[in-house]
């Protein structure tokens, strides 16, 4: 069986019959293009498991319908599908970046990167980012052959530099990291395969990063007003939302909460999509590009926002951030979370012979980075329910996270 190239591919889609190949060479699939097998090897990660019991706003324990990262993701993957199809890139490519992406964060979300970053703090430091693309190209250990999920070249470009170039064409870091320098696990990375890290992404890897943000801004909304901490009336007051509330209370008199918020996600979605859709098409007729490195080379993101979107979306980020993340109940659980992740780094960079047995077994204590970098990523990997349950075994007393 051969696998065909879709008809409506636009030229400068990434085409899987072109793929850069994996850093291990390996035969093809019969039945599976190179990015459908990236994506397949991703769902069958360990990595992509634990994100089931791995906080998205909201601890595990806190309740069964909020998001987790594992929702989070298919989320993304959702929204990137429906983008990628209509702009006749490569869905499947979208999907496995977009199913990939988070798969490096810690447990407790950001607070609990915080916390890591700050242990690391004398071992260059802790970035889930890169750690996304360490847990796919080192730290799953399923393969005879190799470390790592041996993904093809544009999966990992993708992970590594959805959101822009990481250098400039001299290698100094630029953006994010222009004043940390590139983390340690994108370095050592570069070191052995090179990702073009002063270019931009494809296309395909720009609409995973949109998706990324058009998902967690909607379902952040959602889940902090099931939760009671964000208060309808007061999106109100956020020109984003208040026109589709107008928009769904007059087409729905009397709509009870519950339906009101799903029918005001859907369309903020829609809108968000859209907005994106209309701007990538400006942009990608201004450029009239001819390939996909076209899109690398173009100087500029071809994927996001309009400014009047982009205008909208950081008030709802500032809403959002005010009202949502740093709530005294979410400010106060992260705080402890932290502690938690701080504790458990602590012990057993102290103790490296505590760890289990596998990961004693590949252990070089006699650097102490290397040490560091050993515990760190046996910590990042940590649910949040094994983080506490860890930190129950090991202390006197964990705190709730209530």
């Amino acid at each position: 069986m051969v696998i065909k190239p879709a008809a409506s591919r636009a030229v400068f889609a990434c085409n899987p019959d072109a793929s850069r190949g994996r850093l291990h060479p390996e035969a093809g699939c019969p039945l599976r293009t190179p990015y459908q097998r990236d994506r397949d090897r991703i769902v069958h990660s360990a990595a992509f498991r634990r994100l089931t019991y791995k906080t998205q706003v909201f601890i595990y324990h806190e309740g069964d319908h909020f998001r987790t990262r594992l929702t989070h993701s298919l989320e993304v993957a959702q929204i990137a599908r429906t983008m990628a199809r209509a702009l006749g890139l490569d869905e499947d490519l979208a999907e496995a970046i977009s199913l990939a992406h988070d798969l490096g964060h810690t447990p407790f979300g950001h607070a609990g990167e915080d916390a890591l970053h700050d242990a690391m703090r004398d071992y260059a430091g802790f970035d889930h980012n890169a750690q996304s693309l360490r847990t796919v190209t080192k730290l799953e250990h399923r393969y005879a052959a190799f470390d790592g999920l041996n993904l093809s070249w544009e999966t990992l470009e993708g992970l590594a530099k959805h959101n822009g170039p990481l250098t400039d064409a001299d290698g100094a870091p630029v953006g994010r990291y222009g004043k940390v320098g590139l983390p340690h696990a994108l370095r050592a990375y570069a070191a052995i395969h090179d990702l073009q890290l002063s270019t931009y992404a494809s296309a395909e890897a720009q609409i995973a990063a949109i998706a990324d943000d058009i998902a967690y801004n909607n379902h952040d909304i959602d889940d902090g007003l099931r939760a009671g901490l964000l208060k309808l009336d007061a999106l109100r007051d956020i020109p984003l939302t208040k026109r589709l509330i107008a928009e769904v209370e007059a087409r729905h008199r009397g709509i009870s909460q519950d339906r009101l918020i799903y029918e005001v996600n859907r369309r903020l979605i829609t809108a968000m999509v859209m907005d994106v859709l209309a701007e990538t098409g400006r942009r990608l007729d201004r450029l009239r590009p001819q390939s996909s490195d076209d899109i690398r080379n173009a100087g500029f993101i071809t994927a996001t926002f309009s400014e009047e979107m982009f205008r909208a979306m950081g008030e709802l980020r500032r809403f959002l951030f005010a009202k949502l993340y740093m709530h005294p109940k979410i400010a106060r659980i992260m705080r402890d979370a932290q502690g938690i992740v701080r504790d458990v780094f602590a012990h057993y960079l102290s103790a490296p012979d505590e760890l289990p047995e596998e990961w004693r077994r590949s252990l070089d204590a006699t650097d102490p980075a290397l040490r560091a970098r050993h515990v760190c990523d046996f910590v990042a990997g940590m649910t949040d329910r094994f983080a506490i349950e860890t930190h129950k075994r090991l202390f006197d007393e964990t705190p709730k996270l209530r």
